[in-house]
């Protein structure tokens, strides 16, 4: 197991993540610029929050043409797992590597707090180590977080099993209190939610070290 992390002009939680990353691994975890072509030989792939970009366009919508998403593509194209959180999901489904959208909060402002998710499907390897019946505390911050997608879409992705977190109550107006979601073969993960910022006990909150225990 080797992990990646994809750093794009204005990511700003790629070193939290890189902190949190290297307490699994014996080797480095591989910092991947947007630039380069190859995944130098890592396992998981995950893309960080921050405005990518600057967000202009849309979020998402000029980083998914960088370099490092051909690579990226390929690698969950053939089931090697991606994770994207916050602005790295909102990338993943510009790539069209996760269903749907994230489109403005519906307060049409900034949020910034913590949120209590459920998680929905246990069965994945991001959720596995979460109870059920257990609400856990992640803090969001994003401008851009309501989850949509078309009925079909929205059927589709509920009856596969595909929605990893909800919403205990809905901060932005997401489709179905949808925190996070998985692609339909379950290697492709997406959620706005900063597990990497409730890891380590700072804030007095350590629920997203669940997550990354799942892995």
């Amino acid at each position: 197991m080797k992990f990646g992390v994809v750093i794009f002009p204005g990511s700003n939680c790629d070193r939290d993540l890189i902190q949190v990353l290297s307490n699994y691994s014996n080797e480095p975890v591989a910092e991947l610029w947007h630039k380069d072509t190859d995944l130098q030989g890592c396992t998981h792939i995950f893309l960080p929050g921050g405005f990518s970009y600057g967000d202009y366009l849309r979020s998402g919508a000029i980083a998914k043409l960088s370099p490092i998403m051909d690579a990226v593509s390929q690698h969950a194209n053939n089931g090697g797992f991606v994770m994207g959180i916050c602005n790295g999901f909102q990338i993943l489904c510009e790539s069209g590597l996760l269903p749907g959208a994230l489109l403005r909060n519906e307060n049409m402002k900034f949020i910034c707090m913590n949120v209590e998710l459920t998680a929905v499907n246990t069965q994945t390897s991001v959720t596995k180590k979460v109870p059920s019946n257990h609400r856990i505390t992640v803090p969001i911050a994003h401008g851009e977080g309501r989850f949509y997608a078309d009925d079909d879409t929205l059927k589709q992705i509920e009856d596969n099993g595909q929605v990893i977190f909800r919403y205990v109550e809905n901060p932005n107006g997401s489709l179905n209190d949808i925190a996070g979601i998985c692609n339909e073969n379950k290697n492709v993960f997406g959620m706005m939610p900063h597990p990497e910022r409730c890891f380590a006990d700072y804030l007095l909150n350590q629920d997203g070290k669940l997550i990354f225990d799942s892995l």
